[in-house]
């Protein structure tokens, strides 16, 4: 039965009597940076073998935190300040190395917001399902875990690499690659962040199925309602630590010199024609794109929707150039645009920019928040050393986030925060059209609302042209002025939002 969720990581137990075996437990755990933010906020929860435990909060609440803590596998510098950890009888903080790996290797799985990036993209997947095996996993076993994350096994699919497969399947290899493992806990961070609406169902469904027939102790980290509801037993809610309000930077005196003049320019319009892409192995040919057209009118905001695996994200890295295209025409302003990013010139690099779903892919972990912001600025602009370190502060603020969090590290930041960072750091040259995939699929509802009021403001006060790829239908039809439809790589629709979805 679904419980409902509790203020101040409040942990619901279920019954008193006939409970199952308790494998996992925090009790008031706290977790911060020595002299630096806190992580996560005292929190406390009861893991259970064959129950789901869902993990709640705001963007910065720690859920990631919390589930790494499981692992024993704490951010960079973090430290446990306050209360106790056990996982399967043991504290995995204190755990020796040898017996913290036997421990992951073996009993406790965990599958991260992005789990296409744990994929080597030179494996096949079943070779990928059959590495992570505590023994040796015979064709037939591998196929079986396939089978069971509902993936198709006749079509070629355990014989293709990653970048051939879509997002959501991705995760379910993913998937598959833990319970490969025969853990008894599994750890999962956002499971459907970037799925359909049909495809979160079965994802819930299948989580419901994995806790009852292999009696798994699930403990997920979702900003979902509908998913908690649909497969959570327990509901842990984490409140998120007080951030200052983020304020603009006071007036340096030089405006022109800090940020670029949204006037200098007319808006611009980015189109495809013709745009085919096939992935191609031992397998057959994958048709992900096939002859469509794209058009995204200068100053609009255009998205790309369709069900997983429908060729969105391949659309918007051919955009990007990212991944040419097999066959296709490009334009910018209505001229030639060429298909691979690095044989562009650098206006038209500085020009687009990509905000990618997951925002480690734009984000080193090596590096300050602040480093990073300032790289594209000394790349990209004329500004000198002052005006780049307001301009710094002036992209923190614009995405909601104080100015000192330029001192911190991705390591150190939700991957809210993380997602926030990466959108100001494609803003940083004012970019005429910006690429958004899945940019609030990680984000709780607040959070992703006032990312996208900063899109629609960046459209209307610099006329900026927003490209959105997303799931998520309500804020498409809230948000955009026209709308692709893809299914199967194919374009089925194009035209204003409001008559093609008139229902989300």
């Amino acid at each position: 039965m679904n419980t409902p969720a509790q203020p101040a990581a409040a942990a619901e137990t279920g019954e008193a009597t006939g409970a199952p075996a308790q494998l996992a437990a925090a009790t008031g755990l706290e977790i911060r940076i020595p002299s630096g933010p806190v992580l996560l906020r005292p929190a406390t929860l009861t893991v259970a073998a064959g129950r789901i435990t869902a993990l709640t909060g705001a963007s910065g609440s720690g859920k990631t935190t919390l589930l790494r803590a499981l692992t024993g596998h704490l951010p960079d510098g973090a430290t446990v300040t306050a209360g106790t950890l056990t996982v399967l009888g043991h504290d995995p903080t204190a755990l020796a190395a040898e017996e913290l790996r036997l421990l992951r290797r073996t009993r406790v799985a965990y599958v991260g917001q992005d789990p296409g990036s744990a994929l080597n993209p030179r494996m096949k997947v079943r070779d990928l399902v059959a590495e992570t095996a505590p023994g040796r996993l015979d064709r037939k076993a591998v196929l079986e875990l396939l089978r069971e994350v509902r993936l198709p096994v006749d079509d070629g699919l355990p014989d293709r690499r990653p970048t051939a497969v879509s997002g959501g399947q991705q995760r379910r290899v993913a998937l598959a690659r833990a319970l490969a493992r025969t853990p008894e806990i599994l750890l999962l961070d956002e499971p459907t962040a970037g799925l359909d609406t049909a495809l979160r169902d079965e994802i819930a469904d299948l989580l419901r199925h994995l806790a009852s027939s292999h009696d798994l102790a699930i403990v997920m980290a979702c900003h979902d309602p509908e998913l908690v509801a649909a497969c959570a037993d327990d509901t842990v809610s984490l409140s998120a630590p007080s951030i200052p309000r983020a304020r603009r930077p006071r007036d340096t005196g030089n405006e022109d010199e800090r940020r670029p003049d949204p006037q200098s320019a007319p808006a611009a319009g980015i189109a495809a024609r013709a745009v085919d892409v096939a992935f191609r192995s031992r397998a057959g040919v994958q048709q992900a794109l096939a002859g469509v057209d794209f058009t995204a009118e200068p100053g609009s905001r255009t998205a790309i929707v369709g069900p997983s695996g429908s060729g969105k994200t391949t659309l918007l890295r051919v955009l990007a150039g990212l991944h040419r295209a097999d066959s296709a025409t490009l334009t910018l302003d209505g001229g030639l645009l060429a298909p691979h990013a690095r044989k562009r010139p650098r206006a038209h690099q500085h020009r687009i920019q990509l905000v990618p779903q997951n925002p480690l892919d734009a984000l080193n972990p090596s590096r300050t928040v602040g480093a990073q912001l300032e790289r594209p600025l000394r790349l990209h602009t004329d500004l000198t050393a002052a005006a780049r370190s307001a301009r710094i502060a002036e992209l923190l603020a614009q995405v909601g986030l104080p100015a000192d969090f330029q001192a911190r590290y991705p390591t150190e930041l939700s991957g809210g925060q993380r997602q926030r960072v990466s959108i100001a750091r494609a803003l940083a040259t004012g970019p005429d059209v910006l690429l958004c995939d899945e940019i609030t699929s990680a984000l709780d509802p607040e959070t992703a609302t006032s990312v996208m009021d900063l899109l629609t403001r960046l459209n209307a006060e610099q006329r900026m042209t927003i490209v959105l790829v997303s799931h998520e239908l309500h804020l498409v039809a809230a948000y955009t002025d026209t709308v692709h439809l893809l299914h199967d790589g194919r374009l089925t629709a194009y035209g204003p939002t409001h008559e093609l979805l008139p229902t989300a």
